[in-house]
C-alpha cells in the first residue's frame, strides 16, 4: 500500500513539474503544447550576469561592466577580482529568488546573458562550462517553480550598441564592425540551442537585446544576422520560439519582415512613453500583417501608475510582458531594493574622488 501511495505521489509531482509541452506560436498567439494561449508575465534578472552602472550607482565613473571590473581589479588585483565575481554570481540570484518570483504571480523569467561567460573573449570555439552551469541551475530552479525561462543574449561579442547595456568597449570593434563577432554570435546560439533543445521549461530564445546601431533604413545587417542565428538554432532545435527584437532598442522593425520562421515572435521594448493604443499601433499592425505574436520583452523604470497602465494596455491586447528589473541598489522602480552598506558608500566616494583611501 505504501508503495502504491508513493508511486501516486511521484506521478502527481511529475505532472506538476512538467509543462504543457513546448511554448509555440499559433498565428498571433503564443500557445502551450495543448494549443492554449498563454500570456507571458515575467521579470528580467538584470544586473546579475551583465552589470550596469546605474544599478550599482557607479555610472558616473564606471558605466559598463568592463569599467566596473577594472575599478575592482585596480583595488584588489585580478585574482581577487575573479573570486569576487564568482561570489557575486553565486549570490545575486539564488533558488530563493526564483521561488519568490513564482509566489508573486509571475510565470516566466528573462535571463540576460553575457557572451564572455560562455566563451572567452579572444578564444573562438572554446566553451566555458561554469557559465552554462549557471543557466542550468537557473533552469532547474524554474522547473521547480513551474516558470518558463527565456534566454536573452544581452551582451554579444563586440557589443550590439555603443552603450553600457551590452558591455561595449570602444577600444574594440562592435558586433557590426567585425564579421568574426557575428560568426561567434551565431555559434553561441547554436551551442545554446543544442544544449537546451529538449527542455520544455525554456520558453524561447531572445536572440539579441537592444541593437542600437546605424544599419541603414532597412536594417539589412540586422536581418541577416537574425536569419543566420535562426538557421543555426534550427539545425539542432525545432522546438523553441525565437524572439526577434528590432533596432534602436527594440522599436524599429523595418527590414525584419516578412517573418522567416514559423515559430517566430517579435519582441519590442517600451519605456516612459504614453500607455495608449496609439503608442503601440505600429506593433499591432506588425502582428496582424505578419501573423506573428508580440512580446514586450522589457519595460519598467517608471512609477507604479505607469506600470499599472502599461500592464493593462498589454493585457487588453493579449501581449505578454517582462518587467525590468528584479533587483537594484536603493531603487523604488524594481521589485526589490538593496540597501547600500556604509562601506560600499565609502567605496563609491573613493572611486568618484570624493574620499581618500
Amino acid at each position: 500500500m505504501k508503495k502504491i501511495i508513493f508511486l501516486a505521489v511521484l506521478a502527481f509531482l511529475t505532472i506538476q513539474m512538467y509543462p504543457q509541452g513546448f511554448l509555440s506560436t499559433s498565428g498571433k498567439k503564443i500557445v502551450d503544447g495543448n494549443g492554449q494561449e498563454i500570456i507571458l508575465r515575467g521579470i528580467g534578472l538584470g544586473g546579475w550576469l551583465v552589470q550596469e552602472g546605474y544599478m550599482l550607482q557607479t555610472s558616473g565613473f564606471a558605466n559598463a561592466q568592463w569599467e566596473i571590473r577594472a575599478k575592482i581589479a585596480d583595488l584588489i588585483g585580478p585574482a581577487e577580482t575573479e573570486i569576487f565575481y564568482e561570489n557575486y554570481r553565486k549570490n545575486f540570484i539564488r533558488r530563493e529568488d526564483i521561488k519568490a518570483i513564482k509566489s508573486w504571480g509571475f510565470n516566466s523569467i528573462r535571463l540576460p546573458m553575457h557572451y564572455n561567460l560562455l566563451t572567452p573573449q579572444n578564444q573562438p570555439g572554446v566553451w566555458l562550462e561554469p557559465g552554462f552551469a549557471i543557466i542550468d541551475s537557473t533552469l532547474q530552479w524554474c522547473k521547480e517553480n513551474q516558470l518558463y525561462l527565456i534566454l536573452d543574449l544581452h551582451a554579444a561579442p563586440g557589443g550590439q550598441s555603443a552603450n553600457n547595456i551590452c558591455d561595449y568597449n570602444p577600444a574594440n570593434p562592435s558586433l557590426w564592425e567585425d564579421l568574426n563577432n557575428r560568426i561567434r554570435t551565431v555559434a553561441i546560439w547554436n551551442k545554446l540551442a543544442a544544449r537546451y533543445a529538449n527542455e520544455p521549461w525554456i520558453g524561447g530564445y531572445d536572440v539579441l537585446n537592444e541593437t542600437a546601431w546605424n544599419l541603414g533604413s532597412n536594417n539589412a545587417m540586422l536581418r541577416q544576422l537574425m536569419v543566420d542565428i535562426t538557421n543555426a538554432i534550427r539545425l539542432v532545435d525545432n522546438n523553441h520560439i525565437i524572439f526577434v527584437e528590432g533596432n534602436w532598442y527594440a522599436t524599429d522593425f523595418n527590414g525584419l519582415t516578412p517573418k522567416w520562421d514559423s515559430k517566430m515572435a517579435y519582441s519590442f521594448h517600451k519605456y516612459w512613453n504614453v500607455n495608449n493604443t496609439g503608442a503601440i499601433q505600429y506593433l499591432l499592425d506588425l502582428r496582424t500583417n505578419q501573423n506573428a505574436p508580440l512580446w514586450l520583452g522589457e519595460s519598467g523604470e517608471n512609477s507604479n501608475q505607469w506600470f499599472t497602465d502599461c500592464i493593462e494596455l498589454m493585457e487588453n491586447n493579449s501581449i505578454g510582458w517582462a518587467w525590468w528589473t528584479m533587483k537594484k541598489l536603493e531603487s523604488t522602480s524594481g521589485l526589490m531594493s538593496i540597501k547600500k552598506p556604509v562601506e560600499f558608500d565609502q567605496l563609491l566616494k573613493y572611486w568618484s574622488g570624493q574620499a581618500r583611501a
